[in-house]
């Protein structure tokens, strides 16, 4: 195994990987779409190329997910500026390592064609309006992502592997961040190849201030002022299946520090050391290694704030080799991360499974992308 640890203490690193890379092959896997009106903020998202293209991008991705490259597809992947979706790695391990992934709208704009859980609910307003979310509908998102965590606690207890497909989802994980009181401006990364920080900046201070929340305040009122959906439920469930002793995978980067901080707030603080021992977040080489943000650092910033410092990784998954020039973007920083591409990735490093053999499957893949 070549993962490389980003934060976290070593042997309690080293305690979880033992204990997922036991049962990789048995992970749940459970991928959790949503929206945000953010996303249609010009020059906020690479998650497609236009305002119009991200609306179709959660329902695109979960359908190369389930479907895989070769299938003709109910909507297609959006253009985006270079590469490809990260959803391609995404299905490469998911399929070779025969799992079957649970997907979940939570509130996405366009809902996929393809077998999933629809919960009902529609996107989030812009986090600048500081009312992205009806307050009632963050608690019954948490609620369910609760029940969800209890749940999985009382069956047997194999790994959970949560990932995410939010268009915009890094701008609301900045101002849900800073809402926590994490100092979190410049260190979140983005789809654009130079995250947009300023712009990210100006609208976190529009939606706190039109909230008139002060820092740090409670996490309800955070997620519903700036959040998205995908927020409160994964944290809610992240939260009660990890104290029931699951061992959770938080695949992502930006916005999965975002859930998990979450998650610390809602916890009791004597459960603290117990949720950050239980849970790491996996994300690819490209977020962990980008020079114009810094999730490392953002994880320091959220174990000071809490007490508890995350255990994270990076997948060594790279693409200098291969053929497919849309893999070859993800070394251009076109593409960094999405759809649990990062913590599958790391999964399948777990699994005891080379980064290469991912490389040269996902460069069969692209071949084979209709």
């Amino acid at each position: 195994m070549t993962l490389q640890r980003l934060s976290g203490d070593p042997r309690q690193a080293e305690r979880w990987c033992v204990q997922v890379a036991g049962a990789a092959e048995a992970t749940r896997v459970l991928l959790l779409l949503a929206g945000t009106a953010t996303a249609a903020v010009p020059g906020i998202s690479a998650a497609g190329a236009t305002p119009e293209s991200r609306r179709l991008t959660a329902a695109a991705d979960a359908e190369l997910l389930l479907l895989g490259p070769a299938q003709q597809r109910p909507h297609a992947l959006p253009p985006l500026p270079a590469g490809v979706s990260p959803a391609l790695i995404a299905r490469v391990v998911v399929e070779q390592l025969a799992l079957e992934p649970l997907v979940v709208d939570a509130g996405a704009a366009v809902a996929p064609a393809v077998p999933h859980l629809q919960l009902g609910y529609s996107p989030a307003r812009c986090l600048s309006t500081g009312a992205a979310i009806e307050r009632e509908r963050v608690h019954q998102l948490l609620e369910r992502g609760r029940r969800w965590g209890q749940q999985l606690g009382r069956l047997e207890p194999r790994p959970l592997l949560l990932a995410e497909c939010v268009p915009g989802g890094t701008s609301t994980a900045q101002a849900v961040l800073e809402g926590l009181g994490v100092p979190a401006a410049g260190l979140v990364s983005g789809s654009l190849r130079e995250p947009a920080h300023a712009l990210k900046a100006k609208l976190v201070a529009q939606g706190l201030a039109a909230a008139a929340l002060t820092s740090p305040a409670p996490a309800a009122q955070v997620l519903a002022a700036v959040g998205d959906p995908m927020q409160p439920l994964a944290a809610g469930l992240v939260l009660e299946a990890a104290l029931a002793g699951v061992p959770v995978l938080l695949a992502g980067g930006s916005q999965m520090a975002a859930v998990l901080a979450v998650a610390l707030a809602l916890c009791d603080p004597s459960l603290r050391p117990l949720l950050v021992a239980r849970t790491a977040i996996a994300t690819t080489a490209w977020v962990a290694g980008e020079g114009s943000s810094d999730l490392a650092q953002l994880l320091v910033q959220i174990g000071q704030r809490w007490g508890a410092e995350p255990v994270a990784f990076a997948s060594s998954l790279r693409f200098h080799g291969c053929r497919s020039p849309q893999l070859l973007a993800f070394e251009q920083g076109y593409v960094k991360e999405g759809v649990g591409a990062g913590g599958l990735a790391a999964l399948w490093e777990l699994s005891g499974r080379s980064s290469a053999a991912l490389a040269a499957a996902c460069d069969q893949a692209c071949s084979q992308l209709v």
